[in-house]
């Protein structure tokens, strides 16, 4: 098959998740695909030899004549199935890549699992559940930070879950109570949450968290819900059998039963909670529980009409349907969905009409055509002065990223479309208020560290566009267009640092804008490490070549850039904080145009080299250094003139006797 036809059969495929460039299926949907590309990817993996046990996903590459093939050997049984191994076979250049994470910590893992399979699957219906599950608990808002185990489970974690036999939950105890032939813990059923929990986050959707009512927490385990509506000064107040077992419990406007119903092993005492929390309510009860197929509740040891978990929790899981049905058998009231596993039961029922009524009105944008004219500038002024440390920290980030940032790049972006509409409206009137060139010479600088990172790349493999990071793929967009634009100009920079004449010109514009260094006529600028990302992109470029070709300068002070050829120096010195004439102890040597590195050990006696004059190299807020200014001039009596590195250690011991003088730290000493 041709690479032309092979793009054509798969430009076809329907079915898969679609991921960039690449769409994924499992090998169980491939009825669903056309015959030939179904024996295409059969017919390669017979002819590398793969057997079908080591793989059941197949990753379509668009854009590329190429094959991925996947093992995810837990693919039915785990919710969020870990990456085992891969095949990568570029078909275009006969060659195949093996990845083994079996070792690896934070493998790759999947989500949405029902994309990967065809409809009529049996197992359709669970993975979807499972999918609806991690959205209403809000863990796919950002989805570039999910695909990796350890990524997956922080964000669990963050929005107050956890992971328990491949399912999400968040439970309370009702009663610490056990049974007597199986104990049941739980205790440890309350999680702790750095946000609200799902059904919390329903009735601040729909509006009711806005501070009009008042809300009671049945079963409210470690209180993190109530400490997030205090904080926002909702009258909030719950109950805990285990965390908060002194608290009345009292009548309020809204009461939520959250994941409670599904810890309790016994039904009756399962319905009398119900029947309790909606007693307090005076307008509305929330009522959650956990859902879950009866593919994933087979895995488990059956327990009453439950089972018990991997934490000796029990867990009584229900359907969509079984919860709504035993809600309202229970209550003998309507119970409207909110979300997978979440339902309104109004006791008020004419707030209930109104809810029913304002969830079919289409939303409308309505205009004030009553009030004074007012300037965006003048009318974003007021907004900026309420807001001051929202707009510095967006505008910060601005400065930091060189660019508008995306939605997931600033943390606080969802505050700031609410204030002003966009990123793009608050950086243009942002940008009027501060300093007019701060975004321009910030712009400037990102660019130049992208270009000094993609000249550098091409000492190593030039990585594909598709294999950058989000952020880079940005960088690139924003700043050249494209990805081929980026790499043609890094490549120009990269041949420009074999320039004798360049380098020269722009080292000696590099010193007059350096802190501190020391030029030496038509030779060498030699400078302190730290200064490195000051330079111009093109110096930038030459000593990263110089690193790379030695390697770590952790133990380096100072840089040397030859002029004429095409060497950098790396000098690391003992003592060189706290000496006023550090030692050398290494010099490393590199020869760009060889590629070759000459390392020079000084750490024999006889070949001690002092460094001279420190304070060169030093700005006025290093430590010491108006000692060391004073060390330097006193030191400079003691030396001939128009010595290139100054004289050897044993040179210069023998000066000071003869001049009947020691030096102990930063000062002389008359031996007399």
């Amino acid at each position: 098959m041709e690479a032309v036809q092979f793009n054509k059969l798969i430009k076809s495929v329907k079915l898969g998740k679609l991921v960039g460039n690449a769409r994924y299926l499992h090998n169980s949907a491939f009825h669903a695909i056309p015959p030939e590309l179904k024996d295409f990817i059969i017919l390669i993996a017979n002819a590398l030899k793969i057997p079908d046990s080591d793989w059941n996903i197949i990753k379509l590459h668009t854009q590329q004549f190429r094959l991925s093939y996947l093992n995810y050997p837990q693919f039915y049984d785990d919710s969020y199935p870990a990456l085992h191994n891969s095949i990568t076979v570029d078909l275009d250049n006969k060659t195949q890549k093996i990845a083994d994470y079996t070792a690896t910590e934070n493998t790759p893992i999947l989500h949405r699992k029902e994309l990967f399979i065809s409809p009529d699957d049996e197992h359709y219906a669970e993975f979807t559940s499972i999918t609806a599950e991690g959205e209403a608990a809000g863990l796919y808002e950002n989805s570039r930070i999910i695909g990796f185990k350890k990524s997956w489970e922080r964000v669990i974690h963050q929005h107050g879950y956890q992971l328990v036999d491949g399912r999400l939950f968040r439970l309370s105890a009702v009663i610490n109570a056990a049974t007597p032939d199986n104990k049941i813990d739980r205790h440890k059923t309350a999680i702790q949450r750095q946000s609200l929990s799902t059904p919390m986050k329903a009735l601040a959707k729909h509006g009711y968290l806005d501070g009009e009512y008042t809300v009671f927490d049945y079963g409210c385990g470690l209180g993190d819900d109530l400490k997030e509506l205090e904080a926002h000064g909702i009258d909030a107040a719950g109950w805990d059998p285990t965390h908060r077992p002194e608290v009345d419990r009292f009548t309020c406007d809204l009461v939520n039963i959250g994941f409670v119903i599904n810890v309790i092993e016994d039904r009756e005492e399962r319905i009398e909670a119900v029947q309790l929390a909606f007693e307090l309510a005076e307008k509305l009860l929330v009522i959650s529980a956990m859902i879950a197929g009866e593919a994933h509740i087979q895995k488990f040891t059956p327990y009453k009409d439950g089972v018990i978990t991997s934490l000796n929790t029990f867990q009584k899981y229900f359907s969509q349907s079984e919860l709504q049905a035993f809600i309202e058998n229970t209550l003998d009231e309507n119970a409207i969905a909110v979300g997978p596993g979440i339902f309104f039961v109004f006791k008020d029922k004419l707030e209930e009409q109104l809810f029913l009524a304002d969830r079919q009105k289409r939303q409308h944008n309505w205009k004030q055509i009553t009030t004074r004219p007012t300037s965006n500038k003048e009318k974003f002024e007021l907004v900026y002065v309420e807001n001051e440390q929202l707009f510095k920290e967006f505008w910060n980030t601005c400065l930091a990223l060189g660019r508008i940032p995306a939605n997931d790049e600033f943390s606080e972006s969802a505050k700031i479309k609410t204030l002003v509409g966009s990123h793009q409206k608050t950086f243009t009137l942002l940008d009027s208020l501060f300093e007019h060139n701060e975004f321009a010479q910030a712009e400037k600088y990102c660019k130049e560290d992208l270009l000094v990172y993609f000249s550098l790349s091409q000492f190593d493999k030039r990585k594909p566009y598709t294999q950058l990071p989000d952020q880079l793929q940005r960088d690139v967009k924003a700043f050249f267009g494209n990805y081929n634009n980026a790499i043609a100009i890094a490549r120009e920079l990269l041949f420009s640092i074999a320039d004798t004449e360049l380098i020269t010109e722009t080292s000696l514009a590099a010193q007059q804008i350096l802190p501190a260094s020391t030029l030496l006529a038509n030779h060498s600028l030699t400078f302190h490490k730290d200064f490195i990302d000051l330079l111009p992109a093109v110096l930038r470029i030459y000593i990263g070549c110089g690193i790379q070709l030695y390697g770590d300068i952790e133990g380096i002070q100072l840089i040397k850039i030859h002029f004429h050829s095409g060497k950098v120096s790396f000098m690391g010195y003992a003592g060189f904080n706290d000496s006023p004439l550090p030692l050398l102890k290494e010099r490393i040597k590199v020869k760009l145009t060889q590629q070759q590195v000459d390392y020079f050990d000084y750490v024999e006696e006889y070949a001690q080299q002092p460094l001279y004059y420190k304070s060169h190299y030093l700005t006025e807020d290093y430590p010491n250094y108006k000692k060391q200014v004073s060390f330097d001039k006193k030191i400079a009596l003691f030396l001939p003139a128009n010595t290139r590195y100054g004289l050897r250690l044993d040179a210069l011991q023998t000066i000071l006797d003869n001049n009947q003088t020691e030096i102990k730290g930063f000062r002389f000493y008359n031996k007399k």
